[in-house]
Formats: structure tokens, sequence, C-alpha cells
């Protein structure tokens, strides 16, 4: 797993060339003036040691682990009682639901996201777009999807930030809603066009990356 602790970015050094005839500083500003005119970096903020980044990085893997399998559990339910298209509009409630109660219960942002999506919402950002390249590279040399996952420190905002993602393979029982189109049932096919018009989630086998279950969680 990548645990990259991001480089200290340089405080800004330009030094004071003019000052506003007659103004006159306070002290606390003069003094901060006297330092940045000397080219003296102020104090970066204290970054989380080698202890607390891998308390961070169990916490988050242990809090989020659970989704997944308890959303596949709603939808072999729903499969059974319902039918297949039913699921898909479980899916549609209760995978983004339970993404939100998770995010409310941790403060952190949580979500799924895929290069082929079918919610809205779950368009991947760089770092993400990135962790699931690497994930579909390390797959298609034979790793186990199960085991894949990615984490890094970065810095976003002057602030220390934890990012996370988990691999979601696909099962066998995810194709029949997000296989081959021409394998999809009709009934199935048009419960996601009527509550996914612009779905891209289509065309997987089992065992490729799906997606992924992303964390953003601010640690400064």
């Amino acid at each position: 797993m990548n645990r990259i602790a991001p480089p200290r970015s340089a405080s800004a050094t330009r030094p004071i060339t003019r000052l506003i005839p007659g103004a006159r500083l306070r002290p606390a500003l003069a003094a901060i003036a006297a330092l940045l005119a000397l080219g003296t970096a102020l104090p970066a903020a204290a970054e989380p040691d080698a202890t607390a980044r891998a308390a961070i990085e169990t916490s988050t893997r242990e809090r989020v682990a659970p989704l997944p399998k308890k959303l596949l559990d709603l939808l072999q339910t729903t499969i059974a009682e319902h039918g297949a298209a039913e699921a898909v509009s479980a899916c549609s409630e209760k995978a983004p639901a339970a993404a939100r109660k998770a995010s409310e219960d941790t403060g952190w942002q949580i979500r799924r996201v895929s290069q082929r999506n079918r919610n809205p919402g779950g368009v991947p950002d760089a770092w993400e777009a990135k962790a699931l390249a690497d994930f579909d590279t390390a797959v298609a040399a034979g790793a186990d999807p199960a085991t894949l996952e990615r984490s890094e420190f970065v810095t976003e905002g002057g602030r220390t930030v934890f990012r996370y993602a988990k691999a979601l393979a696909t099962q066998p029982m995810c194709v029949t809603c997000h296989g081959a189109p021409d394998g999809i049932p009709s009934d199935v096919r048009a419960r996601i066009a009527s509550v996914y018009p612009d779905d891209r989630a289509t065309g997987f086998a089992p065992g490729q990356i799906r997606g992924a279950l992303v964390v953003k969680r601010v640690v400064e």
C-alpha cells in the first residue's frame, strides 16, 4: 500500500521592498515582516508521525471495510425477493445513503467512484483515477482484487489530508446489471435507463475492477 508522505511546501520568502510612507506597523506585524524580509520561513504545521499515520490508516480501513459487504448483502436479498430490476433502484438509493451516513458519522468524505460510473456523483478526481488505473494494472498482472488498496497523505489547502481507496471487484452477481449489455435482462436494462439515463457502467466481467470505495479525511 502506498504510504507516501507529501513534501513540505516552501513558505513564501518574497522580501518586503517598500512600505507605505508614514505607515506604522504594530510590533507583531513588524516581526513577521522582518522574518519575511530575511527570507526566514515561519514554522510549518506539524505532520502526523509514523505511529499516528499507522493509526489513521488502520481506523479508516476498519471503518469503511464493512460497507461493500453490506451493500452486496442488500442486493442479494432484494434480487431474491423482488428480482434484479428492483435491485437497480435499491442500489441507486441505499448505496449513496450508506455512504452519506458513514460520512456524517465520521466527518470524512466517503463515496464510491468508477472510471465507468453509473451514479453521476461517482466520477473520480485525479488521485482516485490514478488509484483505479493502478488497480487495473495490478489485476492484469495477476493480483487478487480483494487485496488492493491505496493510501497517501497529501497536502490540500494547507491541510494534511489522508486519502484512501479500496478496490471494488465485479462479483458474479454484479454482471446481471453491469455485464455485457446484450446479456442484461430487458427489464433490468429498462430500469437502468430510467434511473441512470447516462449510465456507463456495463461491459464488466467477474474479477474486473468496477470501481473503488474512497475516503478523504482531514487529519490536520
